[in-house]
């Protein structure tokens, strides 16, 4: 059995509205509302980056895992939103969580699903005995321009998830990966913000790989939407999860524990992962989870999660999704703009 030992999430308390964005630029807030299904975004301060949400949420998923931090053998992050150009985020880590200097580390990027590959990479090394428990993050500040359509729904947040084989809280019994060439988004060198490929980011790249993903792995294991407790998709905004759930067949009352977008925003790497942990925090023994994060360019990892009777005692550990999203301050656009350093004070 390999599966999730623990994990852990950060969230940052400050948030912005979406319809004080469409204010700001002189949009109509119903329609971006609308359009989206966003309500508010979560915003890191000054001193919050990828790197520091990382250890607030290794912190948590080592101390649910109950283990010593040295006994972790490999930690890798997936994100697209490093505070370095050239300096990983997973050495950095090993240091700020204590774990042992003989660990295997790498940051990993493929869009939002760098972080479900962290999970894959983690799950391969503890398999083949080469490493007891691997650490596996996605953590993101995505990025999106003033005035532009990203901006109201890119958000901030990180999730952490320890891997191994025993003292199991969900069992990783399948995954089964879908990729393409599909250029639907992407950030040249030297430019600050990301664009779309708006003829593709819908149905070429993101419903595409997510519904192939998901229907390739459920015949290989000859299940379908019914078998399922819990349907979790990568979220972008609260819309493409909603559709991508009702092509496969999947009710709401399935799939509505699974989004959290629409609270705190896109956080990329952490998205899909982000819904999970909030899955796995109202979850009984037995529950089937159907997981499929996507990262532009593209691709999705669909996974098939069993939890185990160890779930509910650990989900008591530290703090929650569900308690964070109940913790915030909201910001105006001045101050978001500010925090995000889009706006330098000299």
């Amino acid at each position: 059995m390999i599966g999730i030992v623990g994990w852990g999430t950060y969230i940052p308390r400050y948030r912005i509205k979406t319809t004080e964005i469409a204010e700001s630029w002189g949009d109509d807030p119903l329609r971006i509302k609308d359009m989206y299904l966003v309500e508010e975004k979560a915003v890191g301060l000054f001193d919050e980056d990828t790197v520091t949400m990382s250890v607030e949420a290794g912190r948590v998923a080592i101390r649910r895992a109950g283990i010593d931090a040295s006994h972790v053998g490999a930690i890798f992050v997936g994100s697209e939103s490093k505070p370095y150009a050239v300096k990983p985020i997973s050495s950095i880590l090993i240091d700020a969580l204590g774990t042992s200097r003989n660990v295997f580390t790498a940051d990993l990027e493929f869009a939002c699903k760098a972080g479900s590959d962290s999970i894959i990479s983690a799950m391969g090394l503890v398999k083949s005995g080469m490493v007891k428990y691997g650490l596996a993050i996605g953590t993101d500040a995505s990025q999106g321009e003033p005035g532009e359509h990203l901006e109201y729904s890119v958000g901030t947040g990180a999730a952490a998830y320890v891997i191994g084989s025993d003292n199991v809280a969900a069992e990783i019994k399948a995954v089964h990966p879908f990729v393409s060439d599909t250029p639907d988004f992407w950030r040249r060198e030297g430019y600050p913000f990301p664009v779309h490929g708006e003829g593709f980011t819908g149905e070429p790249a993101y419903f595409r790989h997510v519904v192939t993903a998901a229907k390739e792995l459920m015949t290989e294991l000859g299940m379908k939407p019914s078998d399922f407790d819990y349907a979790i998709f990568h979220q972008p905004n609260a819309r493409f999860p909603l559709r991508a759930a009702s092509i496969l067949g999947f009710p709401l009352d399935k799939v509505k524990d699974g989004i959290v977008v629409d609270k705190i925003g896109n956080t990329y790497s952490a998205a899909a992962l982000m819904g999970l942990a909030n899955v796995l925090e109202k979850a009984k023994p037995g529950s089937k989870i159907l997981m499929v994060p996507f990262g532009s360019g593209a691709g999705a990892n669909a996974f098939y999660i069993e939890t185990t009777d160890l779930v509910v005692e650990k989900a008591k550990i530290g703090k929650t999704v569900e308690q964070y999203l109940a913790e915030k301050v909201y910001i105006d656009y001045s101050y978001y703009l500010k925090y995000r350093k889009l706006i330098r004070l000299h």
